[in-house]
């Protein structure tokens, strides 16, 4: 007797029906993933994700009402929704790359990418991966880690990041090994292949080092473990 897995199902949020309408087409070209809703706008999006439970969220930045990146805290805040959320804007910019990351999001993709990016995100989220393009995570780790390090006095305008709470209890030398692995944007077969291990085992070490740093996803795994100094 075979079981089958359950398909990914997908939230899709953007105020313009005309790209929802061009995600759905595109994710609907995929047996392993389904679309269950869509939003217009931030407060919609939080109430479908309450209502829909989906695996997996794209989000749009802009938009009435709401905008994402609020809509992305709220829903990371609701411990009935598991949902991970990509951010999927027009915008390259890095105000919203970091907002989107301090909210909870687990990946950011721009409108410009390819179906075939879009589908490999949703897939990665679903398992449980960030999706974060090379370049964008260089970035996004040389922010952190000078945020790390003593900065210049905050403005009054902008509130500092709180310092991140320490670990529930310390890595072991081979979690931090897979640790160091995950911090330079490797997947878990490329990280199986580096320290010859089975791809089961790096998942469980992946697991053990997101309950231990109190991490919701890799992508926030790997920047609380530049703040802590531990990659």
């Amino acid at each position: 007797m075979t079981t089958s897995t359950p398909p990914i199902r997908v939230l899709l949020v953007d105020d313009h029906a005309m790209l929802r309408a061009g995600f759905r087409t595109i994710l609907g070209t995929q047996p392993d993933i389904t679309v269950v809703g869509e939003a217009a706008t931030g407060a919609e999006a939080v109430a479908q994700a309450s209502a829909l439970r989906p695996d997996v969220i794209t989000m749009d930045v802009q938009m009435p009402d709401m905008d994402g990146i609020e809509a992305t805290r709220r829903i990371v805040a609701d411990r009935e929704v598991s949902a991970a959320i990509a951010i999927i804007t027009t915008f390259d910019r890095d105000d919203y790359l970091y907002q989107a990351l301090d909210a909870g999001a687990s990946g950011f993709l721009l409108k410009n990418a390819g179906a075939e990016d879009l589908i490999a995100a949703v897939r990665a989220l679903a398992a449980g991966d960030g999706m974060l393009a090379p370049e964008v995570t260089r970035r996004v780790l040389a922010r952190f880690t000078t945020a790390a390090a003593p900065a210049r006095p905050a403005s009054p305008a902008r509130t500092a990041a709180p310092a991140p709470a320490p670990l529930v209890e310390p890595l072991t030398e081979r979690e931090s090994e897979v640790l160091v692995l995950l911090a330079d944007a490797r997947s878990n077969a490329e990280i199986a292949s580096a320290l010859f291990i089975g791809e089961a085992t790096v998942k469980t070490h992946v697991s053990r080092i997101l309950q231990k740093l109190g991490a919701r996803d890799r992508v926030q795994a790997v920047v609380l473990a530049h703040r802590l100094g531990l990659a």
